[in-house]
């Protein structure tokens, strides 16, 4: 599935999600949100790296859980997550500008099922979590 195939979200929704606080913090930007859709940019500062001098993961996490929040709540209902798994996959320049792309795989009646790839700009993998989302307002 392309990204366009994804529904659009109302304006209202999406400024609300949008408008995340640590995601601002961070410089979190958001590319395109749709409906079980979200993709988000982070252009990695100095002050986010580990004591090795490489990304810290829990940016590399943040940046993954900001898409997967973002997808999972654009059907308008509140969910939260109720777990993600990520696996690391490459190292990546402490300057690097990442992307990352959520993805509903399957919504049931309270549970939603995502993918988040987490890459460089020019695509190459760096992250991949899988997230189990809760909907809580049914």
């Amino acid at each position: 599935m392309s990204a366009s195939d994804y529904p659009a979200v109302p304006a209202e929704l999406r400024a609300r999600i949008e408008n995340d606080p640590w995601a601002e913090s961070l410089g979190i930007r958001y590319l395109d949100l749709r409906r079980g859709y979200c993709r988000v940019s982070l252009k990695l500062q100095p002050g986010m790296v580990n004591f090795q001098g490489h990304p810290h993961g829990g940016v590399i996490f943040t940046l993954a859980d900001v898409a997967f929040g973002a997808a999972c709540n654009s059907h308008g209902e509140a969910a939260v997550a109720l777990s993600i798994t990520i696996s690391y996959l490459a190292a990546v320049k402490p300057d690097a500008a990442l992307v990352a792309e959520g993805r509903e795989k399957k919504q049931g009646r309270r549970a939603g099922f995502y993918e988040i790839d987490v890459t460089t700009e020019d695509g190459t993998p760096v992250a991949h979590a899988h997230c189990v989302a809760h909907r809580v307002g049914r």
